[in-house]
């Protein structure tokens, strides 16, 4: 581990180069990938992330010497063709995850639980369960905490923002999950509107979108068993004097709750925590 990324915020930003909003063209989101991985700040890194159908055009871009990890985004069905991808796949792809959505907004994800936690067994690698924050919300948490228990690699996915208002969730709305997670002892990860390091409103859509050092912060906090109110209070600052001590005595511990996120920029947010001296040698306002 470089002393240069401390230890809290490793792995914490997936690469997401190819979705929107940067929606980047694979062989660029390949080419900057590899400048990441050979960067200072490479330990901020996480995988690329492919969708599954993009994964015969990833191995035609490869050296023949490279290797290159990924996490697949499932956008095939049945969700059982990802183990045919997978047998497949050129071995300079390593797999670290894959990551699907069970269910749309209003719909009961049980169906789509109940094929996507059997997915782990096949594929021998981590999977992410994106679940709605809507109808059916608990009893799906419940199911794939239930999993974790008997053995499965599996974790949940929640999205944190969107096209449309409704996609954000609030801060007290966020807060209940992140301790429906802790209760359940089930990490998570995040999609979607984590631009930036601390809460802000997009001038051109008016949405207001959480910041990333804000969920770190609030996950922490959770994990050291905090309430729902006082971890959606962090969630609603915008005051980084409040977010970065809280992380500072943590900087040397591993990342509790919260997996991380996925983001179509890996410069934004490198970019907040150099600002707010959280990374390359400090961790001070």
């Amino acid at each position: 581990m470089s002393t240069q990324v401390p230890r809290l915020l490793a792995g914490l930003v997936d690469d997401a180069a190819v979705f929107p909003p940067g929606s980047a063209a694979l062989p660029d989101a390949l080419a900057a990938h590899r400048e990441h991985r050979a960067a200072w700040y490479a330990d901020l890194v996480g995988p690329l992330l492919v969708p599954a159908s993009a994964l015969p055009a990833l191995t035609e871009l490869l050296g023949p010497d490279e290797r290159i990890e990924v996490g697949v985004i499932g956008d095939v069905t049945p969700l059982s063709r990802l183990t045919e991808l997978r047998d497949s796949l050129d071995p300079r792809i390593v797999v670290r995850q894959v990551e699907a959505a069970v269910a749309k907004r209003g719909e009961d994800p049980q169906p789509g639980l109940a094929e996507l936690t059997r997915l782990p067994d096949r594929l021998d690698v981590d999977v992410y369960t994106e679940i709605p924050l809507t109808w059916g919300l608990l009893r799906a948490l419940d199911t794939v905490a239930q999993a974790r228990v008997d053995g499965a690699r599996i974790a949940a996915k929640f999205r944190s923002g969107g096209l449309a208002a409704e996609l954000f969730p609030t801060p007290v709305e966020l807060a209940a999950v992140i301790c429906a997670c802790r209760d359940r002892d089930l990490p998570f990860k995040l999609t979607a509107g984590l631009h930036h390091a601390i809460r802000n409103t997009d001038p051109e859509t008016g949405f207001t979108h959480h910041g990333f050092v804000n969920v770190l912060v609030a996950a922490a906090v959770a994990a050291d068993g905090a309430e729902v109110s006082d971890i959606a209070d962090l969630l609603a600052t915008t005051d980084p004097l409040r977010l970065v001590e809280p992380a500072r005595i943590r900087r040397d511990r591993d990342r509790p709750l919260w997996i991380g996120f996925g983001s179509c920029s890996i410069v934004e947010p490198l970019t907040d925590l150099i600002r707010m001296n959280m990374v390359n040698g400090g961790f001070e306002l």
